[in-house]
């Protein structure tokens, strides 16, 4: 997939059209300063502009191969396009995951993207965690890789409440020890 060439049309085509967006997953976490590999691009989307969404990435050409009403997913048979998975943003908590993103360069600051705060990062993957026990591992090192980068500056109080959302209390307590 070629990052900066999707990164910069979603930019800009979501820009033109007022889509509320930030990145989520790993791309995300580069973003942050954190190294990590990934094959796709992760998207938390303002469900009232999923429709515009999809008419722009039907003319990129991408298509929809699955959708509920959490989550859609687009793929495009031009391999440079790759694959976009977008979760859809309606649930008050992720509304205000929205809210609190900012805008950070990428590819060397030739361009700014939205990205989720590092804590609402770290929220979805306590979710993606709880919702699928196999991810665990890869979840709770992406995790820790984003405390250890930004440590004593996360909002531990935010973090918390996610951690109690998913009955992680004890994970919790354990990394605020470490990273807190």
């Amino acid at each position: 997939m070629d990052f900066e060439r999707v990164l910069r049309f979603i930019v800009s085509d979501f820009s033109d059209s007022g889509i509320r967006y930030a990145l989520i997953g790993g791309f995300a976490m580069g973003a942050l300063g954190i190294v990590r590999a990934t094959m796709d691009l992760d998207i938390l989307v303002h469900r009232d502009d999923l429709p515009a969404v999809e008419q722009i990435l039907s003319k990129r050409p991408y298509r929809c191969i699955y959708k509920t009403e959490n989550v859609s997913q687009y793929v495009s048979d031009t391999e440079q396009l790759g694959q976009i998975d977008i979760l859809h943003a309606f649930r008050k908590i992720s509304l205000s995951m929205l809210k609190r993103a900012r805008s950070l360069p990428v590819f060397e600051g030739r361009f700014c993207i939205p990205v989720l705060a590092p804590e609402d990062i770290i929220g979805l993957k306590i979710q993606a965690l709880s919702n699928d026990p196999a991810r665990e591992r890869l979840e709770i090192a992406d995790i820790q890789r984003i405390m250890e980068q930004v440590g004593q500056d996360l909002d531990w109080d935010l973090l918390g409440e996610y951690f109690r959302l998913f009955e992680k209390e004890d994970e919790y307590e354990t990394l605020k020890k470490t990273y807190g």
